[in-house]
C-alpha cells in the first residue's frame, strides 16, 4: 500500500512544486489550499505524512498543526513544516505546535525526498494505529470472555444451586410440618433454618443477577439502566433519579461497558460519597453515548481519590477498552460528576 501524503499550501505553484518532486516516488498525493480544507481531508484519508506550509491566510500552519495534535484520530500523524521563516522563534513555535520536522523554503529537492522517505519508511503513524487497534481488539475479546464466564456462573447459581436450595427449603418445611406440636424446641430450630435458607436463596439470586443481569440480554440499554437504578435505590435507600433520552442500537460491548460503569460508580457513591441524592442521565450527542452520574456528596480531591481507593483508574481502563473516555469533576463539599463517553461507531468496526 502506497504511503499517503497531504500537501498543504495556499500557493498553487508551491503545491505543484512539491507534487513534481514526489510524484515519481510511489506516494499517493493529496493537496489542500488552506488550513480548513487540510483538516477535512486529513480526517477523511488519515495520511501517513503532512507537508504543511506556515504562511497561509486565515488559519496558518502552526494552528493547523495544533488542531491536528488535538484530534485523537490524527494526533500521531507526522507533520513536516515548510517555511520561509528561518528564525529560532518560529521553529520554537512549530515545535510547541507539534511539528516533527522543518524544511526551509525554497525546498532542496533531494533533502525533501530523503526526509519524506525516512518518515514513511518508519511508518510510525500506521504502526502505532495498528498496535492500538490490536490491543483494543484483544481487550474487547477479554471483555466478551469475562461476560460469557459471568453468564455461565450466573446460570449455574440460578439453575443448579438455586434449585438445590429451593428443594432444601421445601424439605425443611415438610419436616417442620411433620414434627409433633409438643416438640417446640426442634420446631423453632427448623424455622430458623428455613429463614436462613430463604436469606441464602435471596442473596444467591441477587448475586446471579449482578453477575449477568437478565435485563442486559432482554431489554434495551435505557430500560436496563433504569431498572438497575430503581433496584439500587431500593436496596441502598439512596434516592436515584434516572433520566434517559432515546438512543440508537449499539454494540454489546458498549452496552455492557455502560452497565458495568453504572454499577461501579453507584457502588462508589454508596461507599465513599455520603450522598443523599444521585442523578443518572443517559443521552446521545452526535455519534457518542453519554452516561452521567452526579451526586450531592462530600466530593474529593485527586489525592483523596487515590488514597481512598475510589477506583477511578479501573473506570478509565474499562472505558478505554471500548474506545471511550472518562470525565470526572469533583469539589470537596459540593459533590461529584462522573461521565462516560462512548462512541456508537464502534459497532461499525464489528465489536
Amino acid at each position: 500500500m502506497n504511503s499517503a501524503i497531504l500537501i498543504v499550501d495556499d500557493d498553487p505553484s508551491g503545491r505543484a512544486t512539491l507534487e513534481a518532486i514526489l510524484e515519481n516516488e510511489g506516494y499517493t498525493l493529496q493537496t489542500a489550499e488552506n488550513g480548513s480544507t487540510a483538516l477535512e481531508i486529513a480526517a477523511a484519508i488519515h495520511p501517513d505524512l503532512i507537508l504543511l506550509d506556515v504562511m497561509m491566510p486565515g488559519m496558518d500552519g502552526f494552528e493547523v498543526c495544533r488542531r491536528i495534535r488535538k484530534t485523537p484520530e490524527l494526533a500521531e500523524v507526522p507533520v513536516i513544516i515548510l517555511t520561509a521563516l528561518d528564525d529560532n522563534a518560529s521553529r520554537l513555535t512549530g515545535i510547541e505546535a507539534g511539528a516533527d520536522d522543518f524544511l526551509t523554503k525554497p525546498v532542496d529537492r533531494q533533502e525533501l525526498r530523503v526526509r519524506v522517505r525516512t518518515i514513511t519508511r518508519l511508518n510510525r503513524y500506521r504502526t502505532l494505529l495498528q498496535q492500538r487497534e490490536n490491543l483494543r481488539d484483544m481487550a474487547q475479546r477479554l471483555v466478551n470472555a469475562q461476560e460469557e464466564e459471568r453468564l455461565r456462573i450466573s446460570r449455574e447459581l440460578h439453575d443448579d444451586i438455586g434449585q438445590s436450595l429451593t428443594a432444601h427449603l421445601i424439605s425443611l418445611r415438610l419436616l417442620s410440618s411433620d414434627l409433633p406440636l409438643q416438640v417446640p424446641v426442634l420446631r423453632q430450630r427448623l424455622n430458623t433454618l428455613v429463614v436462613d435458607t430463604i436469606e441464602t436463596l435471596n442473596k444467591m439470586r441477587q448475586l446471579a443477577e449482578e453477575l449477568r443481569p437478565p435485563s442486559i440480554d432482554t431489554l434495551d440499554l435505557a430500560t436496563a439502566l433504569g431498572n438497575y437504578c430503581s433496584e439500587f435505590g431500593k436496596r441502598s435507600r439512596l434516592p436515584v433519579e434516572y433520566e434517559a433520552n432515546p438512543i440508537p442500537s449499539i454494540s454489546d460491548v458498549v452496552a455492557i461497558t455502560l452497565y458495568r460503569f453504572l454499577q461501579e460508580v453507584l457502588t462508589n457513591v454508596l461507599k465513599h460519597a455520603d450522598a443523599t441524592q444521585v442523578w443518572v442521565e443517559l443521552s446521545q450527542e452526535d455519534n457518542n453515548i453519554l452516561l452521567t452520574v452526579q451526586d450531592n456528596g462530600k466530593g474529593f480531591t485527586k489525592e483523596n481519590a487515590n488514597r481512598q481507593g475510589i477506583g477511578l483508574q479501573g473506570l478509565h481502563e474499562r472505558l478505554t477498552i471500548a474506545g471511550g473516555r472518562l470525565t470526572v469533576r469533583s469539589t470537596p463539599g459540593r459533590g461529584t460528576v462522573v461521565m462516560a463517553n462512548l462512541p456508537t461507531v464502534s459497532q461499525e468496526r464489528g465489536v
